[in-house]
């Protein structure tokens, strides 16, 4: 600004995540402040174009006799891990189609670490260590209590579909400490690495890919943003997909709007929130 050199921040603990500016940086501090390095902040909250955001007072590197590991600071899933590996663990049992359950089994396998550990995204929703296994049990919990009102839908299809459409985030993203976006994450996207995964899960599982019920099952995937405009492919095209793309929707809207209003006073709005066309949300008095 005005020629001179700053620095853009976006702080993040276990309460969350607020932006700051850091003036008339120097050579040496911007290459001092990296990317996942924890920091000793000394500052003040306030707002900027109805945004929150830090004034810095004084700002350093934590040394080496202070709490400096990044994975003390990571906001977390509200549930455990355990718990939730364990929910999706017994779902397997309820994806009846062998094909189907095979191909989940192996896949989640595969990239169990990361599944469990990564977030759902860098920034709108579930961007928290163990987000992407927690955003995918709770829309499981959606898919069941719909599957049990509509009898008609495919359970083993829609909770195969639930358990894989996110999986690619494990390449998209670089993981759950200062998340960006890989080069594959960027060039390709999560949703055409899931079907490419699905692919070679049926080479090595030697399953038939060209078979009704694995097209169906990448169609599932494919199609689970909805619109075209918004990264999918193709559009739903059978039910089960349909109500994959409404209860993905619904999952991180609701995610998205509960972080936001957890830092809102009451009687007050929320920042405006980028993923749901820039609204801001009120917050009842109690």
């Amino acid at each position: 600004k005005n020629g001179k050199k700053f620095i853009a921040f976006n702080f993040a603990d276990k309460s969350g995540e607020i932006s700051a500016k850091f003036w008339n940086a120097t050579e040496k501090e911007i290459e001092e402040f990296k990317e996942g390095k924890v920091v000793r902040l000394k500052g003040k909250r306030e707002n900027y174009q109805d945004n929150p955001q830090i004034k810095i007072f004084n700002l350093r590197i934590a040394t080496e006799n202070e709490p400096n590991k990044p994975e003390y600071y990571l906001q977390t899933a509200p549930e455990s891990i355990k718990k939730i590996e364990e929910e999706i663990n017994n779902t397997f049992f309820e994806i009846t189609n062998p094909k189907w359950n095979r191909i989940v089994r192996y896949l989640l396998n595969k990239y169990h670490d990361s599944f469990f550990s990564f977030p759902a995204a860098k920034k709108n929703h579930h961007a928290f260590s163990g987000g992407l296994a927690f955003h995918t049990v709770s829309m499981l919990r959606l898919a069941k209590a719909i599957a049990k009102e509509y009898d008609v839908l495919n359970e083993s299809l829609l909770y195969a579909g639930v358990l894989l459409h996110d999986l690619g985030k494990v390449k998209e993203l670089s993981g759950p400490i200062a998340t960006k976006y890989t080069l594959e994450g960027n060039m390709i996207g999560h949703i055409v690495i899931v079907d490419e995964e699905i692919v070679k899960a049926c080479e090595i599982l030697q399953i038939d890919y060209n078979s009704e019920e694995v097209i169906l099952l990448r169609h599932m995937i494919l199609s689970h943003h909805g619109l075209l405009e918004y990264g999918s492919p193709v559009r739903p095209h059978i039910m089960e997909a349909e109500v994959l793309h409404q209860i993905d929707q619904l999952d991180a809207s609701i995610q998205m709007m509960k972080s936001s209003l957890s830092h809102t006073e009451s009687g007050e709005f929320s920042e405006r929130i980028f993923g749901l066309d820039g609204r801001n949300f009120y917050k009842p008095k109690e």
